[in-house]
Parts: C-alpha cells; sequence; structure tokens
C-alpha cells in the first residue's frame, strides 16, 4: 500500500476515513469505519509434549507479527486428544496502533500475493459484528520465516476486528487494499 513513503495509516488517516465519513454522512471523525485490532492465534495442540517444538512456534509468531505471542492453555480434559487441563494448547497475539497497520501492510502487499494460485479472500468470512477471519495455513508465506531453519509447518488464523457491521467492513477493508476476490456474476455476496 506504500505510494512513496506513505503507509497504510498514513493511507487510512489521509485518505479511507475522510472517505468513508463523506459516503456514509457521518458527522464525527470517531465514528468513522476504522480496524481497532488484529488478533492472531496458532494451535499447537500436536507439540503438546514437546517444549522445544512449541518455544520454536513460539519464536516463529513472534518473528512474523513483531510481538511476543502468550500461551493460551486448555480449560478441560479431552481423553479422546490425550489433552489434561492446563496444557499449553495454542498462541495469541493482539495487535493494537502502529503495529497492528504494519503488520496488515505486509499481510496485504506482500503475504498474500505470495500465495500460490491466488485470486483473492473470500467476502463471505465476516461475523455479524463486522469482523474478518482469515486462514493461513502455511507460515513460511511471511518474508520472516527462514525455510532453512524451520522444520515444521505452521497455520493460524488471522482475525480483524473493526468498530462497524459487515457492509462498512467490506467497504473499510476494500479501501485498505484487502485483496478481495472479484464478485462472479449472478451470485450472491
Amino acid at each position: 500500500m506504500q505510494k512513496g513513503n506513505m503507509t497504510l495509516l498514513d493511507n487510512y488517516q489521509e485518505k479511507v476515513a475522510p472517505d468513508l465519513l463523506k459516503e456514509y454522512a457521518l458527522k464525527s471523525s470517531m465514528s468513522a469505519p476504522r480496524v481497532k485490532k488484529v488478533v492472531i492465534n496458532m494451535g499447537i495442540g500436536a507439540h503438546k509434549e514437546s517444549k522445544e517444538e512449541q518455544e520454536k512456534a513460539l519464536l516463529e509468531l513472534t518473528k512474523i507479527t513483531g510481538q511476543k505471542p502468550s500461551l493460551r492453555r486448555s480449560k478441560v480434559s479431552v481423553a479422546g486428544f490425550s489433552m489434561r487441563r492446563g496444557q499449553n494448547v495454542g498462541l495469541t497475539v493482539t495487535l493494537r496502533g502502529k503495529r497492528m497497520y504494519d503488520f496488515l501492510e505486509k499481510l496485504i502487499t506482500i503475504v498474500l500475493p505470495r500465495v500460490r494460485d491466488f485470486r483473492g479472500i473470500k467476502r463471505t468470512a465476516f461475523d455479524n459484528s463486522g469482523n474478518y477471519t482469515l486462514g493461513i495455513t502455511e507460515h513460511s508465506i511471511f518474508p520472516e520465516v527462514d525455510l532453512a531453519k524451520t522444520n515444521k509447518i505452521y497455520g493460524f488464523e488471522i482475525t480483524i476486528v473493526t468498530n462497524c457491521d459487515k457492509e462498512r467492513a467490506l467497504r473499510l477493508l476494500e479501501s485498505l487494499g484487502m485483496p478481495f476476490a472479484k464478485e462472479e456474476s449472478g451470485k450472491n455476496k
């Protein structure tokens, strides 16, 4: 999204927010559709017995997000999954502010275009609150990951939390440059 030295945050503040205010006839700049936070969740349940693999996953997610993730522990025991209560089963990172916009810019301009046979992301992954969730199956598409030093492929989900409904959230993310798939003629959104 960089045009010259304009970052995604600059683009939002100078162009996207004022345009959306006009489009939706909103009076206050505080009511403009915006991204509140980005939450990244990675399951490490497959490595619940290996402290070393958990540390590697934590390090990889730290490199990708620029922030140290917090460990998530299981709340219940499930014998079918060989999972005990209190066992480490996931990692989560919540990004806000400049770090959030830097991550989104990297996701939009570098990471998603690196996906093989990429034709855009689905327009239907919004929940009723206007939040968008995107699944990443291979963390290796991020430029921070050194494939020579990584022996496992991790998947995770990225949830973009907005302050608006589905329609406005879609418009906001499109304005920020999110590469949504083209709508097929004759199909609903």
